[in-house]
């Protein structure tokens, strides 16, 4: 197993500690823990069976992706401020350029919501054809992080 990972016991439908003791509370916060994921395959990670999870910025980087691509609003699971509105810029009359200042105000919005990110850097907007491909800096608690989505 690596550091930051544990596997989930099925007795009990709670996270436990992780083995990485280096990662630690910070500012009043707890663990910041989220589930692993396998971007190639668009599903979670197991291990045995059982979902593998990840804690501090590597966790972090999965709620990033995770984020960036739900649709905000479409999911009743998901509260109102989870996920992101991309998909208003399908279809617009907005030119390029005001496409990814909307993006880049769509990523700041769906990220900042969450107590661990501190801050964003500019991200590196890319719109191929219908698709939009981000790169995105994250400044969280535990240090920096670069996503691609």
């Amino acid at each position: 197993m690596q550091g930051g990972e544990t596997v989930m016991d099925t007795s009990f439908p709670f996270m436990e500690e992780t083995s990485d003791t280096a990662i630690e509370q910070v500012e009043g916060l707890p663990l910041f823990q989220e589930y692993a994921w396998d971007y190639e395959q668009n599903d979670f990670v197991l291990r045995d069976g059982q979902p593998v999870i990840l804690a501090g910025n590597e966790a972090l980087k999965v709620w990033v992706y995770k984020v960036l691509k739900t649709k905000r609003y479409r999911y009743p699971a998901y509260s109102s401020e989870y996920g992101s509105e991309f998909e208003t810029l399908i279809g617009s009359a907005y030119t390029p350029a005001i496409q990814r200042s909307e993006a880049e105000r769509f990523i700041r919005e769906a990220l900042l919501v969450n107590p661990y990110i501190s801050d964003i850097e500019p991200p590196d907007i890319q719109l191929i054809g219908d698709e939009l491909r981000i790169h995105v800096v994250v400044n969280t608690i535990y240090g920096e992080v670069t996503v691609d989505v």
